[in-house]
């Protein structure tokens, strides 16, 4: 196929254009930098509508992320998914969004697709649920993993090793299960995707893990609790700050204990084959 690949300069677009090169397909890069295999269209989602002329699928990564107070959340998230839509017509489109935007927990059991979309306490929850409502309702395919990891992370693994202090991983509240989702098993499923029918779908490794056991596995220390509304004090202030170093966002990634159910995309072959630990 010819596949468009946007993003594909980030750390889950790359992993997606490598594997889409590894499978023969001829890989179209979208974005301000190159990718790191095929060609380089350039392309910013705030400013113009993509060229997809000569394009069987489009795999759309591009996103402004992060839980920081800066960065054009509506204008990459939102705006750029319409120009990208306008843009890609009738072709197939696999639009990857996040599991972030679900209603924040607790949560009594595992997520399913149907779980509320709303209420999101981060400017990036919001605007990548208002973009993938615009993707839903053009008959798109859309992925939501959570907290992808992997080689080349620039978020989760840099975020947990501030959290050593000591010879120890010092995490809030008690231990918790939740999901994580591999950049292969993503990538993975983004190559796949474009096949399924329309509609929501989650993405993560196949297992639940127990976050105390996946931190110790991924840094090689002990961990120890302190209390969570403490370390949600310390967040709440530190989120003033133009670049804080703890959010309540990142608090909630570690606390809420959210596992997602992968019945939906198993259905459709989804078979995730890396683990964390």
């Amino acid at each position: 196929m010819r596949v468009a690949v946007t993003g594909a300069s980030g750390f889950c677009g790359s992993a997606v254009a490598r594997l889409a090169a590894a499978e023969g397909h001829a890989v179209s890069c979208y974005g301000r930098r190159p990718g790191p295999v095929g060609r380089h269209i350039p392309w910013d989602a705030t400013q113009s509508l993509p060229d997809f002329s000569d394009i069987d699928v489009v795999l759309h990564l591009a996103a402004a992320v992060g839980d920081s107070r800066r960065g054009d959340f509506h204008g990459v998230n939102v705006e750029g998914t319409e120009r990208l839509l306008a843009a890609a017509g009738d072709r197939p489109v696999v639009w990857v969004s996040s599991a972030s935007v679900y209603r924040p927990g607790p949560y009594d059991g595992p997520v399913t697709e149907d779980r509320p979309t709303d209420r999101q306490r981060t400017a990036y929850g919001r605007t990548k649920a208002a973009g993938e409502r615009l993707a839903l309702a053009a008959g798109k395919v859309v992925l939501r993993p959570r907290a992808v990891y992997g080689d080349g992370d620039p978020h989760l693994l840099p975020r947990l090793r501030k959290t050593v202090r000591g010879g120890f991983a010092w995490l809030p509240g008690p231990d918790v299960p939740l999901s994580l989702t591999a950049v292969g098993n993503l990538a993975g499923a983004c190559l796949a995707a474009h096949r399924w029918e329309a509609g929501a779908y989650n993405i993560a490794d196949d297992v639940v893990y127990r976050r105390d056991a996946a931190v110790r596995a991924v840094l090689g220390v002990p961990v120890r609790h302190v209390p969570a509304g403490a370390a949600r004090l310390v967040a709440a202030v530190s989120s003033l700050r133009r670049e804080p170093v703890l959010t309540p966002y990142s608090i909630d990634q570690v606390t809420d204990g959210l596992v997602l159910d992968i019945g939906r995309a198993r259905a459709r072959g989804y078979a995730p084959l890396t683990r964390l630990c």
